[in-house]
């Protein structure tokens, strides 16, 4: 009979998703040959290896992989077990990972998590913010628990549910000559110099699809984030399509002015994504219920 332990899960976990022994351990509060033992004895009882040893990290086999959302699911059930077993309605623990796009991520990361914290400060909440691909694959790697994106995201094992609305809006400095005029026409953007984001997040996408609606401009820069593309066009460096919670504070100070351009459609839909076959326990159903 395998006798696998809560902490032998709990190690292999941590070292999937920290990608060493050593990150693991002071994540669980463990010595590095403590928690480098579980995982030998683990893999052990198991039969075979569960990580391939590349250049000093760890990461996860085609076994590994298969198992990591299962060890999940045991080590949540362990804690639901404790929980029910001690007081039902004890206050919730544990650790939440939650994966955001950049505009969910750098402007809007009070609406996502605040209210889930307030209620239920006993839990760790970890924040990774990257574009939505890199989300998406992430959640879809169990690396993530839940992960809230601003593109469309179309994988057949990833559940998506609509959040809240946004829009883009096309931002200039104000001294900018399209600033100036009354009404504006497609044919006015004719030569204009853009600033967009990297390749694979959706603020590209989205940006990309108004610009082939728009006569030929020339792309001059591409930026990650969106608060160095506010800073490039505060600059006179270009034109960009930015989200409109990402440059409030700068239209409202006057650095920047939002384009009226009722020919374009910006607007989109915020969405949060989770794993089909993740587990949904108390931690995560609560974490759902409140957006």
């Amino acid at each position: 009979m395998i006798g696998i332990s809560p902490r032998q899960l709990e190690v292999f976990v941590a070292i999937a998703l920290d990608g060493s022994v050593r990150a693991a351990a002071e994540r669980l509060y463990l010595s590095q040959p403590a928690a480098s033992m579980a995982l030998a004895e683990l893999e052990r009882q198991l039969g075979s290896p569960l990580f391939a040893r590349e250049k000093g990290r760890l990461r996860l086999n085609a076994r590994g992989r298969e198992l990591l959302p299962l060890a999940q699911e045991l080590i949540e059930r362990f804690a639901e077990l404790e929980r029910r077993a001690g007081d039902a309605s004890a206050a919730l623990s544990g650790e939440l990972r939650v994966g955001a796009s950049n505009t969910v991520g750098n402007y809007l990361v009070g609406d996502l998590l605040g209210p889930f914290a307030s209620a239920h400060p006993g839990v760790s909440l970890r924040l990774g913010v990257a574009n939505t691909a890199r989300i998406a694959e992430g959640v879809l790697d169990h690396a993530y628990d839940v992960g809230c994106v601003e593109g469309p995201v179309t994988h057949p094992s990833l559940d998506v549910r609509p959040w809240r609305e946004d829009w883009l809006a096309v931002c200039v400095r104000p001294d900018h000559r399209l600033a100036g005029k009354p009404r504006l026409r497609r044919e006015d953007f004719a030569g204009e110099r853009w600033v967009l984001r990297e390749r694979g997040s959706a603020t590209r996408a989205m940006s990309e699809r108004a610009l082939a609606e728009l006569p030929a401009g020339t792309t001059v820069l591409e930026l990650d984030q969106s608060e160095a593309i506010k800073q490039a066009v505060i600059a006179g460096l270009g034109i960009a399509c930015l989200p409109a919670v990402a440059i409030g504070d700068a239209v409202a100070a006057g650095r920047l002015a939002v384009l009226k351009t009722p020919f374009l459609d910006m607007r989109r839909v915020l969405s949060v994504v989770v794993h089909r076959s993740r587990y949904r326990g108390a931690l995560l159903d609560a974490f759902l219920g409140m957006l």
